[in-house]
């Protein structure tokens, strides 16, 4: 049992995904599948995050004892993907905008529909 509970943040993780999965899946509405793939890239976010975290460790400046250090790259790599993020989120709602204004909606459905009936 308690290996269940040290790796919380891994079941977190799990949980974040599936459910940013299914709301990618399952919803019509483009605004909530943006907020569905920020949720899925906030699992990833948080796996990295886990992974690059080093039980015990320090930050990685050479010293006499040698004492195990945290790798900084992981948590660099999480700094420009959250900017890439937000860019890119900016950039879906910039588009989902145009799109109400071309269609009228922004349920996918009804965007199929009036492409089809053309």
């Amino acid at each position: 049992m308690s290996t269940f509970l040290e790796l919380y943040n891994y079941w977190i993780f799990i949980f974040l995904m599936m459910t940013g999965f299914y709301i990618v899946i399952a919803q019509g509405n483009l605004i909530k599948k943006v907020i569905g793939l920020n949720i899925f890239q906030t699992s990833v976010f948080l796996l990295y995050i886990s992974m690059g975290k080093v039980a015990n460790g320090t930050a990685p400046i050479l010293i006499e004892g040698g004492a195990p250090y945290s790798n900084p790259l992981p948590h660099v790599l999480i700094l420009t993907a959250i900017v890439v993020g937000v860019s890119t989120t900016a950039v879906a709602m910039a588009l989902i905008v145009r799109i109400q204004e071309a269609y009228g909606t922004i349920e996918e459905q009804d965007i199929h529909e009036q492409d089809a009936s053309l």
